[in-house]
């Protein structure tokens, strides 16, 4: 079945566990785990040089690097580029058996910026370019790594042969565990957008590649395996008005109804893999621009000031803006369908996913609790006019030019509906994030396999943005992408244990 974040992450395991390393030269010259009564340590550190034609300058916490074309980005740049292939980053997994077939399952695992060593942590990009002029912005992203100790996955469950896997705490979403195996790229941030960009993923948000407090089974019966997910809802509501004068005395508390469900049924039929995957989340979180502060234009959006639905808070403010984020919120479904072909010099993979997102059946208020514990001091609970559509798909081959060296290439495609209204969307009258517009990635690389644990990779990827999604603020006529285009090629290597 497929597992193992997206972009960037921790190769497929192989459905045979490799003996334990018994010697320094096992452990550097094969792929021997570092095993000791059934608990593993693991982990990886991927870095490289790359050039971009339109980027902005490192930030620390950012671990997806600069390939994809970026709504602030704004000039031709070399860099230290991150997280080509995987996630650098560690863990410590176990399977311990506790009675005959019976086994005790656990995962703990984070990724870090291998630039600076620092946690990963997307809702960090965001604040510390809070209140900065645009022109002063360091690279800002959104994502579900936001700073905690094991941003990647932290769960532990019950195991058996005959009746399947059931685990419980911080999983990988179902989609994410597909995408990491039917992407050519293999979710690698370099050169996979949705790797890079966890919309396909989270099932509508990037922010819901994984899921907190949530119960996951898993079931493989000889080549069919299934597995469903439910997330419980955690955190803050905040505080919620509908009123353009609003203040912290006439908001009203919430709670969060941010619970979520899905489900995978798929097969593995001689060389070839499928899955088709539902997901269902509430209250889902995009976090937007930094927030704008005194350095920058004055608008009653994403201001110093508190808003709910755009509407500025004409009291004291009830959450500072600093250490805090701004979002967007919304009630997301996707279905999704992908697959591979897994062939001894081809491999070919495919994937569709149909995502649609309303406004909230419960909205969120200021002071609503978002990844990492972050706390948002804006929120838009009505962004949409109408229902939002995404498609998403992909397509790829991977050669393999001998046992050692891959080649691969991949294409990427997200469309957005548009749900505006009046639909009025055109280059006279002006594109708004509401119009319909489309994101596009294709890349080229070569992986070569020096040795087991260590590869050096070459490769460019080049993406494009053009109508409603070309706009980098939603409000009125929207702010544009400062450039529609991105051109990166990279090389770098990685070594993994």
């Amino acid at each position: 079945m497929a597992k193992a974040q997206q972009a960037g992450t921790q190769k497929a395991s192989s459905p045979k566990t490799p003996d334990p390393c018994t010697s320094g030269h096992e452990f550097a010259a094969t792929d021997c785990s570092l095993t000791w009564h059934g608990i593993t340590v693991y982990g990886a550190y991927d870095i490289g040089l790359g050039w971009v034609s339109h980027g902005l300058p490192v930030n620390g916490y950012n671990y997806e690097g600069e390939s994809l074309v970026n709504r602030n980005g704004y000039q031709h740049r070399f860099l230290v580029a991150p997280n080509n292939l995987q996630q650098t980053g560690f863990g410590i997994r176990g399977k311990v058996e506790f009675h005959p077939d019976w086994y005790v399952v656990f995962n703990a695992s984070s990724g870090i910026n291998p630039n600076s060593g620092l946690l990963a942590n997307a809702s960090k990009t965001d604040i510390v370019n809070n209140g900065l002029p645009r022109a002063s912005y360091s690279m800002a992203i959104d994502g579900a790594r936001a700073g905690q100790v094991f941003n990647d996955e932290y769960y532990g469950g019950i195991s058996s042969t005959i009746f399947g896997t059931v685990t419980f705490g911080r999983q990988r979403s179902l989609g994410t565990d597909v995408m990491l195996v039917t992407d050519p790229a293999g979710g690698g941030y370099a050169f996979s957008y949705i790797g890079y960009n966890g919309t396909m993923s989270g099932g509508g948000d990037t922010e819901d590649s994984r899921w907190d407090d949530a119960m996951k089974y898993r079931l493989v019966y000889g080549p069919v395996h299934l597995a469903a997910m439910y997330k419980f809802a955690d955190g803050n509501g905040g505080c919620f008005s509908a009123s353009a004068t609003w203040t912290a005395a006439n908001c009203t508390p919430e709670t969060a109804h941010n619970n979520a469900y899905g489900g995978d049924l798929g097969g593995v039929f001689g060389k070839f893999l499928a899955d088709a995957v539902y997901q269902h989340y509430n209250q889902a979180i995009s976090v937007l621009n930094p927030l704008l502060g005194p350095q920058s234009l004055a608008a009653p959006y994403q201001s110093t000031t508190n808003s709910i639905n755009t509407n500025p808070i004409t009291g004291a403010n009830l959450i500072p803006t600093s250490d805090t984020v701004y979002g967007i919120v919304t009630d997301n479904n996707a279905i999704m369908g992908a697959g591979k072909y897994n062939g001894e010099i081809f491999k070919f993979y495919a994937g569709f996913e149909y995502i649609w997102q309303n406004n909230p059946h419960n909205p969120l208020g200021v002071g609503a609790s978002d990844q990492g514990g972050y706390i948002m001091s804006g929120v838009e609970d009505n962004n949409l006019d109408t229902e939002k559509i995404l498609r998403v798909w992909w397509t790829g081959v991977k050669y393999a030019y001998d046992d050692k060296t891959d080649i691969t290439f991949a294409w990427y495609e997200q469309l957005q509906n548009n749900f505006r209204t009046p639909q009025t969307c055109s280059v006279e009258a002006g594109f708004r994030a509401s119009c319909a517009g489309a994101l596009n990635e294709g890349s080229l690389y070569m992986d070569h396999h020096f040795t087991k644990r260590f590869d050096g990779f070459a490769g460019l990827a080049y993406s494009f943005v053009y109508g409603g999604m070309a706009i980098a603020i939603p409000h009125g006529p929207g702010v544009p992408y400062l450039h529609n285009s991105n051109f990166a090629p990279t090389i770098g290597g990685r070594f993994t244990f």
